[in-house]
Parts: C-alpha cells; sequence; structure tokens
C-alpha cells in the first residue's frame, strides 16, 4: 500500500487545490460583504435616528423660542402668570403632537 503510486498527476492535483482555495475565497468574500452590509444598515438607522433628534430638538428650541418672546407691542401690558403658563401648556402639546406624528410616520409598517 505504502509503495503504490497515485493516479493523479501533479497537474490534477494543483488544479484540485487551486479550486478548493477558490471556495474558501468566495466564502470569506461572501462573509466579509454579509458585515459590510450589516454596518452599512447599522448606519443608516443611525442617521436616520441622529436626523429625528435633531429635528425634535430644532422643534423643540422653536417653541421654547416663541414661548420666551416677549411682547411685540411696546408699552403692552404683561401677562399674567396664568396666561403664561396656558401659553407653555400651548407650545408643549404643540411639540408633543409634532413628535408623535414624527414617531409615527419614522415606525416600520
Amino acid at each position: 500500500m505504502f509503495g503504490r503510486q497515485s493516479h493523479v498527476s501533479p497537474l490534477q492535483l494543483r488544479k484540485q487545490l487551486l479550486i478548493a482555495e477558490s471556495e474558501l475565497n468566495r466564502a470569506q468574500l461572501s462573509q466579509e460583504w454579509q458585515a459590510m452590509a450589516h454596518g452599512v444598515r447599522d448606519l443608516a438607522h443611525r442617521a436616520k435616528t441622529i436626523g429625528a433628534w435633531a429635528s425634535a430638538a430644532v422643534l423643540l428650541v422653536a417653541g421654547f423660542t416663541a414661548s420666551r418672546r416677549g411682547p411685540s407691542v411696546p408699552g403692552a401690558a404683561k401677562s399674567s402668570w396664568f396666561q403664561k403658563i396656558l401659553h407653555g401648556v400651548r407650545v408643549a402639546s404643540t411639540v408633543w403632537f409634532a413628535l408623535r406624528a414624527r414617531g409615527r410616520k419614522d415606525e416600520p409598517q
């Protein structure tokens, strides 16, 4: 058995090794492609989340700025603390409903 000669030529053996190596390279490329695709999806999700937070922050700052704005007419009477609270509640409800609507729009279907 040890003295037996193989019927496979060196050229055929080299060809089989190259085919096996190509299969390994294909499998590795497929894994790397899947990892890259996952990274791109994760990056897109983060960008979408950051965009939603930035939009909400801009809306909140705009509401806060609108509520802090003083009387536009010189000499106008100061509003009472109750009117300020009502105005703040109005601004907060506007911001709340805008954020809720945006959150529903961003949810996956």
